[in-house]
């Protein structure tokens, strides 16, 4: 199997298996937390041990600080237009149409998905285990996100089938994105590489310091912090291979 076929299978599972997840029996909230908090070491080390450098390595410090600005004020726009769902909130709020709801999520979540797949293909450019890696982190992150889109439409739906599909199609921007990153990638110099690298790194960390921790410190639990070091550990064993 192509190693760039493997990526991309890894990273569109994450949708899949959450949305099917969803439909059939929800996991533990302390299960969950631990899941996302892997994911946030994971994109982390791979943002500040691998990216970052990269990123300077191909042009400079300041073009690579500009790109990490930008890739953070990119994703703090799209929050600003379109919140974007947190794993914890996967209940009705009083009052709201859970239809609704269910839809705009599974739409805030369809366009947040797009730059995750360009993240993806970035991770091609510099060396294909932080690919791997950007590919799990994303993967993992986005089952939470599946089961709080797919469980909420069908509740109000009664349609099985249908929610898993709905919920499952959140997987389609992360394959584009990673297409259209591939291609763009072919085209460039290796200084506008580089801070597309640089934005790339500030878009993980904006991700993981705004959704993943926060999120998985709902548990409560001290040992759940362990498992964003498993994610580090994790990233730095990968310099073995």
């Amino acid at each position: 199997m192509s190693p760039l076929f493997g990526i991309v299978l890894i990273s569109v599972m994450g949708p899949i298996i959450g949305s099917a997840i969803g439909v059939l029996r929800r996991p533990s909230e302390r299960y969950i937390c631990n899941m996302i908090c892997f994911a946030a070491g994971v994109m982390l080390a791979i943002s500040f041990l691998e990216l970052i450098p990269e990123s300077i390595a191909f042009t400079s410090i300041p073009v690579a600080v500009v790109g990490i600005a930008v890739g953070s004020l990119v994703m703090y726009g799209l929050d600003r237009l379109i919140p974007h769902i947190h794993p914890r909130v996967c209940t009705q709020e009083q009052g709201r149409n859970l239809h609704r709801t269910a839809l705009y999520l599974i739409f805030g979540i369809f366009l947040h998905n797009f730059p995750e797949g360009m993240a993806i293909a970035i991770g091609t450019v510099t060396d294909i285990r932080v690919s791997v890696a950007i590919a799990i982190a994303i993967g993992v992150h986005n089952i939470p996100e599946g089961i709080c889109t797919s469980a909420p439409y069908y509740h109000s739906t009664g349609l099985r089938l249908r929610s898993f599909l709905v919920s499952s199609s959140t997987a389609v921007p992360l394959l584009a994105g990673f297409l259209v990153a591939r291609y763009i990638f072919r085209t460039i110099p290796e200084d506008v590489v580089g801070f597309i690298v640089g934005a790339t790194a500030g878009l993980m960390i904006y991700i993981t310091t705004d959704e993943l921790i926060p999120s998985s410190c709902m548990g409560r639990s001290h040992a759940t912090i362990f498992w964003l070091m498993v994610g580090v550990i994790f990233v730095v064993l990968l310099g073995l291979i």
